[in-house]
């Protein structure tokens, strides 16, 4: 195999493979490198298994970025539909969940060997198993010093993720290449993530681990209505994933147990329609039988008809408007995405090409533009590559 290339992609993941083939289809001798043994892992874990690999309704509104424009051109030119027909070319069957969200009827696998078939199809040329040990820039040249030996190219693409499940070998380290040529980055934080209680909570409710509700999560401005899970650490499920992307260390979050419920208004009706009634016993009509009764304990009363306006609020409240201050989240080790990455500002929105170093390119999660649940990241994963293989 020969060493010098058009372009080097650093990283086999979703962005890096969808740039490499696309770049590969335009005639450049392409080459991708990674440190792990098999292409795709977070693909291949993806959705159970399945992979959740777009949504039908993914647009501008499903990201957060310091820069909330910066993801706009990608995604009106490559979209689900397109990603769609492409696997429906390969003969890969899929549904649609709740949501938007698109999975694969069998396993996720196949999203994986479709991409390596694009990328083998064009030409592209895959190194795993690789270390980078340098990364320089010489005139036009980039060189990649590894121990599989010196690769040059005159564009670089890094396409290695952030820091997320660091069991898979995830890392930061398209952060140093990134600030090795004088980009920001901003401050890479776990997103899409379970949040843990306090040591005091946490013993509270660990008889609640393992119930799941539909909850309504607050944070500030932002909210979310998708399904709740009690843990034995803390608070998981859709809703809690998604809300932990805008949370920070020492915010408030607000939950509402039952949504489509006004628990004051229905506990005043209940009270005259059936004052025997206990609390536990109205409260299991819409929340599991376990949390119903743990959040009636709140209550010293028996009946409903023994209890006061104000201890009906308490009760409502605690279904209703619960406040709660998590501890923290579990951290990269569960997290499904990086929040932040490299700063979108020094990028062209068009071409993923560093402002600062000409044929440096960034896509994917390394950059500053992080996905809500649902296929939303692996739609900016497609969409990015496609936009600087197209460039390429």
């Amino acid at each position: 195999m020969g060493k010098t290339f058009d372009t080097i992609i650093i990283g086999a993941g979703a962005a890096g493979m969808m740039c490499a083939a696309i770049a590969g289809a335009r005639g450049g001798k392409i080459l991708v490198l990674d440190h792990a043994k098999s292409v795709g892992e977070k693909i291949r874990i993806s959705g159970g298994g399945r992979c959740n690999f777009t949504n039908i309704y993914c647009g501008p509104g499903n990201f957060i970025s310091q820069n909330p424009h910066f993801c706009k051109s990608a995604l009106a030119r490559y979209s689900p539909q397109d990603f769609i027909d492409l696997i429906e070319s390969y003969g890969i069957a899929w549904h649609e969940k709740t949501l938007g969200q698109l999975f694969c009827d069998d396993r996720a696998t196949q999203i994986i060997n479709m991409l390596r078939a694009e990328c083998k199809k064009n030409g592209v040329k895959t190194v795993l198993e690789t270390d980078i040990s340098r990364v320089e820039h010489s005139g036009d040249i980039f060189e990649i010093a590894t121990n599989k030996g010196a690769f040059q190219s005159k564009n670089l693409v890094v396409a290695c993720g952030g820091p997320s499940i660091p069991k898979m070998g995830a890392s930061g380290f398209g952060y140093k290449i990134a600030e090795q040529f004088n980009h920001a980055v901003i401050e890479p934080r776990a997103a899409l993530v379970p949040l843990v209680f306090t040591d005091h909570l946490k013993q509270a409710l660990k008889t609640l681990a393992g119930i799941s509700v539909q909850a309504q999560i607050h944070h500030g401005k932002t909210m979310f209505e998708e399904a709740l899970l009690f843990t034995h650490r803390g608070l998981s499920g859709p809703s809690i994933l998604q809300i932990s992307s805008y949370w920070s260390a020492g915010d408030t979050i607000h939950v509402n147990l039952a949504p489509d419920i006004d628990v004051l208004s229905a506990l005043k009706t209940a009270r005259t329609a059936h004052p025997k009634q206990s609390p536990a016993g109205f409260l299991s009509q819409f929340l599991p039988q376990r949390l119903a009764q743990f959040i009636a304990e709140i209550s010293s009363q028996t009946r409903l008809a023994d209890m006061s306006d104000e201890a009906l609020e308490v009760l409502a409240g605690a279904v209703n408007h619960w406040s709660l201050k998590p501890a923290g989240s579990e951290g990269f080790r569960t997290a499904e995405v990086t929040r932040g990455g490299v700063d979108t500002t020094e990028l062209d929105s068009k071409t993923m090409e560093s402002r600062k170093v000409a044929g440096l390119y960034f896509i994917g999660e390394v950059v500053d533009v992080t996905g809500h649940l649902g296929g939303h990241n692996f739609q900016w994963a497609w969409a990015s590559g496609v936009a600087c293989g197209t460039a390429l």
